[in-house]
């Protein structure tokens, strides 16, 4: 299969922090949000496109993963990140081919608005990953689920946070192995098979 013709994934992710929204951060199991994530990374880069926007928390993990396994897998993902954090990003950013740097204004929302709309919109997404995160990825989920009608919708919500919200406004109920099943990389090879 030819890099362009990859089945992209979208993954919505972060790890919350204790000074935000309280919600997110007493909920949120941030060992599982980390094996979550590495667990995707793991199962869906050798076979599809992992696309994602930058998150401190997030981006090393990815590079953590694609270190290990050994193989120029480059095509295989594609970072967003949005030019408002410019001074601030993580060594591990320029570590990734395909990153894509959205424009920033004076303002910290707008900047991200116009980072997730160009994420989201200029992709076109199979499936969608939420994992922990805040406020964030409820932004990423409503644009998504609106521009991607079709695509599979994975709150995982055993990682807490805005996942395990997003999971409990779905209707109807997603699998309920979302909310239980801590065996990642099974269940990801599971429930990501037809896209993999």
């Amino acid at each position: 299969m030819a890099d362009k013709d990859l089945t992209k994934i979208f993954l919505s992710a972060s790890i919350p922090y204790p000074d935000r929204d309280k919600k997110f951060y007493d909920t949120a199991d941030i060992v599982a949000i980390r094996d979550a994530v590495r667990a995707l990374a793991t199962v869906v880069i050798p076979n599809a496109h992992l696309v994602w926007g930058g998150h401190p928390s997030i981006t090393p993990l990815i590079r953590f993963v694609m270190k290990k396994m050994n193989v120029d897998l480059k095509q295989h993902v594609t970072l967003y990140q949005s030019l408002f954090f410019e001074s601030k990003f993580p060594e591990d950013n320029f570590a990734f081919e395909n990153i894509i740097l959205t424009p920033k204004t004076l303002d910290l929302n707008e900047s991200l608005a116009i980072m997730r709309k160009s994420l989201i919109l200029d992709n076109n997404f199979s499936a969608g990953i939420f994992i922990g995160g805040m406020e964030g990825i409820n932004d990423e989920f409503e644009l998504f689920v609106k521009t991607h009608p079709n695509a599979l919708i994975l709150p995982i919500a055993s990682t807490g946070a805005a996942a395990k919200i997003l999971y409990d406004k779905i209707e109807p109920q997603p699998d309920i192995r979302l909310l239980n099943d801590y065996a990642y990389m099974a269940l990801f090879r599971d429930l990501l098979v037809d896209f993999i």
